[in-house]
C-alpha cells in the first residue's frame, strides 16, 4: 500500500499539490496503514500459533565421528551405543587357538564412505578379497569378505517399537551413516599352532580401500535416563490399572520423552508439559527407563567430522494443519508437498513421477523402514511409483541415502505401491 501512495505522488505534477498530499499521507495515512499491518502481522501469528506443532519435539538428529574426537558433553548428540567409546580390542589369539572348528571369524568393523550404488554391488554379490596373517613361524594367506553390519540398523528397529508402544506415529530416521557399516570376516581361518601367536592381520579391500574408515561412531540425539516414580502409583480410572507419575520437566520441555518398556507393562501413556503419567497394571513404585530426545537450540555450533542431519520438518502452517486434521490426500499435488515439508529437501528436488507396472531400471534408492510389513498387500501385485529427483547441490556419497529417506515416507502414505527412485 505504501508504495502505490508513493507511485501516485510521484504521478502528481503539480509542485504545491504533490506537497500537500505528501503532508496529508505522512501525517494520517501512513501511520493508518503501519497500524493496520501490525494488527494483520498479530492476526497471522495467532492463527499459526493455535495450530499446536508437538511433532517438533520428536525430531532425530544423527551424525558421525571419530571416536577419537567424540564430545563427551556435547550439547545433544549422544553415541547409538554408548560401548563404541569403550576400548574393546579383538583377542585373535583366542579365536585362532579355540578348539572349536571356525567357520569364519569378524576382524573389525569398517564404515564405507561411498555412495548406495557402489555398496549395493557388495550387497548383491558376495565378493572376497585377499589377506594375510602374520605370526611368529611365518605368514597364512586368507579370504575376506564384508557383511553389512546391522547393530545400527537394529537399534533404529527398536527406536521404532517404543514409537508405537508409547502411542506415537512413526515418522523415519534419516540415518544414512548407520547403512554404511560392515563387518571385515575371515572366511575359514587357518588353525594354528599353539604356540604360533599373531604379530599382524592385513587385507586388501582393492578399489573399496579408499572409502574405508576406521573407529567411526554414529550419533544420535536420544539419551537414556532412569527415573523414578512421583509418589505412590494411583489407581487408574478403569480401576484395573494404576498410573505411574514421571516427571521430566526439569529435563526441559522441549524435548520428547518415550518409556523405555515392553508391552507388556504399560496400557497406555499420557503426556503433559512436565510429566509423564504410565498406565501400567504394575502397583508398585518402581525405576522407569526414559529416552530423551534432546532437540537442540537454533543457535548451537556445532563442528563435527561429518554433517548433522534430522528428519525435521520445516515450519510451516500447511505442515501442521495436514497433520492435525490427519485426511488423506491422494494426489500428486500432496506427494510434492510431503516431500519438500523436510528440511533435507533443500539437497534434492522432486521434478516428476511416474507409475509403472515393472521397474526394470538399477535400484539407486533403498527403504529405510524394512520392519514395518504390510500383511494386507501382496508386493509382487504391487505397481511401482517412480519419484524422479533432480540435485539440488553438488552430489555428494549420501545424496541416494537423502532420497531413500523422502522415498521410504511416501512409501508409509502409499503402501500399496513399490516406490523406486531415480535421478533426471
Amino acid at each position: 500500500m505504501k508504495n502505490i501512495i508513493l507511485d501516485r505522488l510521484q504521478k502528481t505534477d503539480n509542485l504545491e499539490q504533490r506537497q500537500l498530499l505528501k503532508e496529508i499521507v505522512n501525517g494520517v495515512f501512513i501511520n493508518l496503514i503501519d497500524y493496520q499491518e501490525e494488527m494483520n502481522r498479530k492476526l497471522e501469528e495467532r492463527v499459526f500459533n493455535e495450530m499446536e506443532d508437538g511433532d517438533h519435539q520428536y525430531n532425530i538428529y544423527v551424525a558421525l565421528c571419530k571416536k577419537e574426537n567424540v564430545d563427551p558433553i556435547h550439547e545433544f548428540l549422544y553415541p547409538m551405543i554408548p560401548e563404541d567409546l569403550e576400548e574393546s580390542p579383538i583377542d585373535l589369539e583366542i579365536m585362532f587357538h579355540s578348539n572349536k572348528p571356525q567357520d569364519s571369524i569378524t576382524l573389525l568393523t569398517v564404515f564405507l564412505q561411498c555412495d548406495f550404488p557402489t555398496i549395493k554391488g557388495l550387497l548383491d554379490h558376495e565378493r572376497t578379497f585377499t589377506g594375510e596373517i602374520q605370526t611368529t613361524t611365518g605368514r597364512h594367506k586368507v579370504k575376506v569378505y564384508l557383511r553389512q553390519n546391522r547393530t545400527y540398523i537394529g537399534e533404529i528397529e527398536k527406536l521404532y517399537q517404543l514409537f508405537i508402544i508409547n502411542g506415537l506415529p512413526w515418522r523415519t530416521v534419516n540415518h544414512p551413516y548407520a547403512y554404511k557399516f560392515f563387518d571385515v570376516v575371515i572366511a575359514n581361518p587357518p588353525k594354528l599352532q599353539e604356540d604360533e601367536q599373531i604379530k599382524e592381520v592385513t587385507f586388501d579391500l582393492e578399489e573399496y580401500e579408499v572409502f574405508k574408515e576406521l573407529d567411526m561412531v554414529p550419533l544420535w540425539n536420544i539419551e537414556q535416563f532412569s527415573l523414578k516414580n512421583t509418589g505412590f502409583p494411583i489407581p487408574a480410572k478403569d480401576k484395573v490399572n494404576y498410573e505411574h507419575i514421571l516427571s521430566v520437566g526439569k529435563m526441559g520441555e522441549r524435548h520428547g520423552y518415550l518409556v523405555d518398556v515392553d508391552g507388556e507393562s504399560i496400557r497406555y501413556i499420557k503426556r503433559s508439559q512436565d510429566e509423564l503419567i504410565v498406565v501400567s497394571p504394575l502397583d508398585k513404585s518402581g525405576i522407569w527407563n526414559v529416552l530423551k530426545l534432546t532437540q537442540p537450540l537454533e543457535t548451537s555450533v556445532d563442528l563435527l567430522d561429518y554433517e548433522i542431519l534430522s528428519n525435521r520438518r520445516n515450519n510451516r502452517f500447511l505442515n501442521k494443519y495436514v497433520r492435525e486434521k490427519a485426511i488423506p490426500i491422494r494426489t500428486k499435488s500432496e506427494i510434492f508437498r510431503m516431500v519438500h515439508s523436510f528440511e533435507v529437501a533443500k539437497y534434492l528436488k522432486l521434478v516428476d513421477m511416474e507409475v509403472r507396472n515393472v521397474f526394470e531400471d538399477t535400484e539407486i534408492s533403498y527403504p529405510m523402514n524394512t520392519f514395518l510389513n504390510d500383511e494386507i498387500r501382496v508386493e509382487k501385485d504391487k505397481s511401482v511409483l517412480v519419484l524422479y529427483f533432480q540435485a539440488q547441490t553438488e552430489k555428494s556419497y549420501i545424496m541416494n541415502d537423502l532420497m531413500s529417506f523422502l522415498i521410504s515416507e511416501i512409501q508409509i502414505s502409499f503402501p500399496e505401491y513399490r516406490c523406486q527412485g531415480a535421478w533426471v
